[in-house]
């Protein structure tokens, strides 16, 4: 349920108050509360997703905490898009204090006309009824052929965020190829990625490559891949992501950062 990094600049946050309910350290994210992403357009098939913290939340004495999220996504003509309302929702704080990671997505499906979309997202707080809303812009771009719904997970089957990295861990890059052409019913795609050190150069001679040629049904419109990657060594680094759809000749890229920390 959710919109873009534009909200970062069309909102100006003000220091909250002992008590005050507010929303902070909004960015648009590969993912749920995965690196940050730079751009504020998106392509039909793409998900746009923001992470952010809600700060001034009450628990209970034992770190329960309940709140909802309600959003509304108007399209370019301001008619109202999609709607969901407020879902409760359940989480525990179990280190204490009144700050609480979020995240809320919302998909672009294949058929939104391009056009820049506001999206206004409200929180509760149901303890104390306190709700703050926030309301920002993104951008739907005409169908082309692309990189989309990227994110970063500790598991193949993408259930378990990495918010933060360490020496050690294994980390999967997730991502789709969108909007790509077909011959004799097949796509031809090839992909491959790169990791840059914090001066540009990759970190191997050979980066990581994969291709489909086959057994792709005839509805499948946006094509899920992963890379794994071992992170060996701490450091900041730039994961860059090529598509080549050979049946069009066109290519697509995507890089976001990454930070690893050594493990102690």
């Amino acid at each position: 349920m959710w919109t873009t990094v534009a909200l970062v600049a069309a909102l100006n946050l003000a220091p909250a108050q002992a008590g005050e309910l507010t929303l902070s350290n909004l960015r648009s994210t590969c993912g749920m509360l995965g690196p940050q992403r730079a751009s504020k357009k998106y392509l039909p098939g793409d998900l746009v997703v923001v992470s952010f913290d809600i700060d001034g939340i009450k628990a209970d004495d034992s770190g329960k905490v309940l709140y909802s999220i309600g959003l509304e996504v108007t399209d370019p003509n301001g008619k109202l898009k999609f709607k969901r309302d407020a879902r409760e929702l359940e989480a525990n704080m179990s280190l204490g204090g009144n700050s609480l990671p979020a995240y809320a997505s919302v998909p672009v499906h294949m058929d939104d006309p391009p056009g820049q979309y506001t999206a206004k997202m409200t929180v509760t707080d149901l303890s104390t009824k306190a709700s703050k809303s926030i309301t920002g812009t993104f951008e739907v771009l005409p169908k082309a052929f692309g990189i989309g719904n990227v994110s970063t997970t500790l598991d193949s089957e993408m259930r378990a965020p990495a918010p933060f990295l360490g020496t050690g861990q294994s980390l999967w890059v997730n991502f789709h190829a969108i909007g790509f052409e077909r011959a004799n019913g097949q796509p031809n795609l090839s992909v491959e990625m790169k990791v840059l050190d914090d001066k540009g150069n990759p970190t191997l001679k050979k980066p990581f490559t994969g291709e489909v040629t086959k057994d792709i049904p005839e509805k499948v419109v946006a094509l899920p891949m992963q890379f794994l990657l071992e992170l060996n060594r701490p450091g900041k680094f730039t994961v860059e992501l090529n598509a080549t759809d050979k049946v069009s000749g066109k290519k697509a890229t995507l890089s976001f950062p990454i930070t690893v920390m050594q493990s102690k």
